[in-house]
């Protein structure tokens, strides 16, 4: 039998040599210099050769360990080449599946995100998830590991941004799951990790501050464009990416009608906003200003861009209302009041966009819920019009 001395002192010769250990298994000197450890065995009454690893790589007691576990192959009649080809291949697969290509891969599943969404989501992953272990094989992730990426968003005050970026990475080793490239979810026993304090992004205005609100909101001069923009989505209590996303070209001003197309929908579906005699003033007051433009409302610096998500609350806080109320909150504050000036539930519902389209034809067809919700919008524009010229 061999010895590591023994095999360490063989001398290459001028043509390749074998020193038999057992039970098969031989180092193999070359005349290079290189020895590597080779286990003849007969399956199907053929001979075959099978190479272990090159020393000293692989000592004498790790050749002999896989010398056993090649043995056991033989003996259920598997040649271990062909195991051997077979675990190269799945490694290779496996290294290819990385959380990067699976995440792509649920991106692109999702179709039904809106443009909006589907950025955000890419954002986190490419500035918070990909650095941290995006080039990992994604079934070797630990949750040491995410735990690790989330400490470090958590750490930047971001704890908003560590819960999505929990929620996003669990939804994609979740795909991997269900495509079979990994086994577990890493993000599970880190369910609470985070702990996000309580927020009210869409604070409602009280019924006694709106009159208030509303003198100072048409008195407000600072940004041009933002001030209308506030006014429409009070007028519309549209939701706050709907109106900094109008075009032009889904306004009907000689029929007063606003259809917002489904791509830029939280439900997916076409919503209808019948437009006020209020909204239509402010719209053409616009379209001498921006009508050239895509947007209704678009950036001054980039005018082939729409207002940023943060202008409708700059003017909040310019105003002196910052705490009290949110852009979104119109909504919520639009909501209340119409339910007190009584109109029926899901006619102020299908106008928020909350209802989903087959619930709604249930309920009213089209020409009967336009005519509603038509005469209820202008009732509202009229209401507010009230509150902030009353004395």
């Amino acid at each position: 039998m061999l010895s590591d001395t023994k095999v360490r002192q063989a001398k290459p010769q001028e043509k390749v040599y074998r020193i038999a250990d057992a039970r098969g298994l031989a180092i193999e000197i070359r005349p290079t210099g290189q020895k590597i450890w080779r286990y003849r065995f007969r399956l199907d009454g053929k001979a075959n050769m099978f190479t272990i690893g090159e020393y000293p790589s692989v000592s004498l007691s790790e050749a002999r360990k896989k010398l056993e576990e090649a043995r056991e192959l033989v003996s259920k009649g598997i040649n271990p080449n062909t195991a051997k080809k077979t675990d190269i291949a799945s490694r290779i697969e496996e290294n290819a599946n990385t959380f990067r290509v699976v995440a792509d891969d649920w991106i692109q599943t999702n179709t039904h995100w809106s443009d909006t969404y589907r950025k955000q989501v890419r954002k986190t992953l490419e500035v918070d998830i990909f650095p941290c272990f995006g080039d990992l094989p994604i079934r070797e992730i630990s949750s040491a590991q995410v735990l690790a990426m989330l400490n470090g968003i958590i750490k930047r005050n971001a704890p908003l941004v560590a819960r999505n970026a929990r929620q996003w990475a669990g939804a994609v080793f979740r795909h991997g799951i269900t495509t079979l490239r990994c086994e577990t979810d890493p993000t599970q026993p880190l369910n609470g990790v985070i702990k996000v304090g309580k927020v009210n992004h869409h604070r409602p205005l009280k019924p006694e501050t709106l009159p208030g609100f509303l003198k100072a909101l048409y008195a407000y001069k600072g940004y041009g464009i933002a001030k209308p923009a506030a006014q429409l989505m009070m007028l519309t209590f549209v939701r706050t990416i709907e109106i900094r996303r109008a075009e032009w070209s889904d306004i009907d001003l000689e029929n007063g009608v606003w259809r917002i197309p489904p791509e830029k929908m939280k439900m997916r579906t076409e919503h209808i906003v019948p437009l006020s005699r209020q909204s239509i003033a402010i719209l053409r007051e616009l379209q001498s200003l921006t009508g050239h433009h895509l947007y209704v409302f678009p950036n001054t610096r980039r005018p082939h861009e729409a207002i940023t998500s943060t202008t409708i609350n700059r003017v909040i806080e310019y105003m002196g209302y910052k705490g009290i109320v949110s852009g979104h909150g119109f909504r919520s504050t639009a909501s209340t009041i119409l339910h007190e000036l009584g109109y029926p539930e899901k006619v102020i519902e299908l106008q928020l966009a909350h209802m989903e389209r087959n619930k709604v034809k249930a309920a009213y067809n089209h020409a009967q819920h336009m005519e509603e919700r038509r005469k209820m919008m202008q009732d509202w524009a009229d209401y507010l019009d009230q509150l902030r010229t009353r004395q």
